[in-house]
């Protein structure tokens, strides 16, 4: 009998003709995922993904890792024995044994998939819970509502048993989408962003503007904290790191006060969009929310992407401010984000920024400046921090 964990797959099982593909990037991430905590077998079939030790492993370790991976929508850790009923009462009795102790009630629940094994999945319940009944007779059966389900699966090559399973990440795998590059503050919003846009298989190239001294060190150390914090999820990244002092201070010095956040989202993008094409990004990612600030009325939004060709995907823009807190919180990134340190974007906000902007006056504004030669500056001197969870 062996020990192992069971992945139940989500959208994947929706796909057509072109399954193979997405199963196959799922269970890549998965083995470098785990990589780590020793070998293991790692196979698909029948909607279920089978993570099975080759040797000594971290099987606590492999665990935990593996409900961060997106494309599953359940974890558990298994039992795997013959098909065989005496086998499997052995298997319940042995691996879930603590459990029968201590609950107050419980049931048995099978699935039986190989349709040629001699007993329905009724039989097998009966069973199994008679035999587990007289075994542990401090423990009542309730079939409605019971504190412990001894969940029971007979597949084409094992039964296995098991306890309930825990949620998994949900969404499609990372990289099965393509790749995108998400422009990541030390705010609340663009690690979100840049956790839903990657729960949807997107490959994440995180940008950050940096604008020493108006900046501190420590605001850029807290953006490289969340962006490490979103490699459990994201799998491995690459921020890309961009001075943007330069930038800021051409604006202030040459433009008009009331334009200054707007034209400074437009270097950004310009920037992003370069980064993207190095890459072989086909979209942004930004954390804009609508209405939340000046700059993200829909005239001004219009105005900030009018200067970029690709895709602009804003996962966040219909959502309540409490409903953005609270995946904050879920994924882990809001006390990071809290921290009182300031980013680009709170440097030299205008007193009265325009909130219903036109484009054309945003253009002559701008105009004023080299932008082609302020973005090559920029490019010219970006650096690259990289981040590794093996996924």
């Amino acid at each position: 009998m062996n020990d192992m964990i069971l992945l139940k797959q989500g959208e994947i099982i929706l796909k057509g003709q072109n399954r193979r593909f997405f199963e196959d990037k799922l269970l890549a991430n998965i083995r470098r995922r785990i990589k780590p905590f020793g070998a293991f077998k790692v196979y698909s079939t029948q909607s279920t993904v089978y993570v099975e030790p080759t040797g000594d492993c971290d099987m606590d370790g492999a665990f935990e890792a593996v409900q961060y991976v997106f494309g599953v929508v359940s974890v558990t850790r298994a039992l795997a024995c013959e098909k065989d009923k005496d086998a499997i009462f052995e298997a319940a009795k042995k691996y879930l044994a603590e459990e029968l102790r201590t609950a107050k009630s419980f049931k048995v629940e099978t699935k039986r998939s190989d349709k040629n094994f001699p007993m329905s999945s009724i039989e097998i319940s009966q069973y199994v819970g008679g035999f587990l009944s007289d075994m542990f007779p401090d423990i009542g059966v309730d079939m409605r509502n019971p504190e412990l389900t001894v969940n029971v699966e007979v597949r084409e090559s094992a039964a296995y048993v098991h306890a309930k399973a825990l949620p998994g990440a949900g969404g499609m795998p990372v990289g099965c989408n393509g790749s995108a590059v998400t422009l990541l503050s030390g705010g609340i919003d663009s690690p979100v962003s840049s956790y839903m846009i990657a729960r949807r298989g997107i490959h994440l190239v995180p940008v950050h503007f940096f604008s020493f001294p108006y900046t501190s060190e420590q605001a850029k150390e807290k953006v490289l904290e969340l962006a490490q914090i979103l490699t459990k999820y994201c799998g491995r990244l690459a921020v890309e790191i961009v001075p943007f002092t330069h930038i800021q201070e051409e604006i202030r010095a040459k433009c008009p006060e009331a334009y200054f956040t707007l034209i400074m989202r437009r270097f950004m993008m310009r920037i992003s969009e370069r980064l993207a094409v190095m890459h072989n990004c086909k979209a942004l990612v930004t954390g804009e929310n609508l209405g939340q600030v000046a700059s993200q009325t829909m005239e001004a939004l219009r105005v900030t992407e009018d200067c970029v060709s690709l895709p602009v995907l804003r996962p966040l823009i219909g959502m309540d401010k409490t409903d953005i807190v609270s995946i904050a919180r879920k994924i882990g990134t809001f006390d990071t984000s809290i921290l009182p340190y300031e980013d680009c974007c709170t440097v030299f906000t205008p007193r009265h920024p325009k909130t219903k902007p036109k484009l054309d006056d945003v253009l002559e504004a701008e105009s004023v400046l080299d932008v082609p030669a302020l973005v090559d500056e920029a490019i010219a001197n970006k650096y690259t921090v990289k981040f590794e969870n093996e996924a």
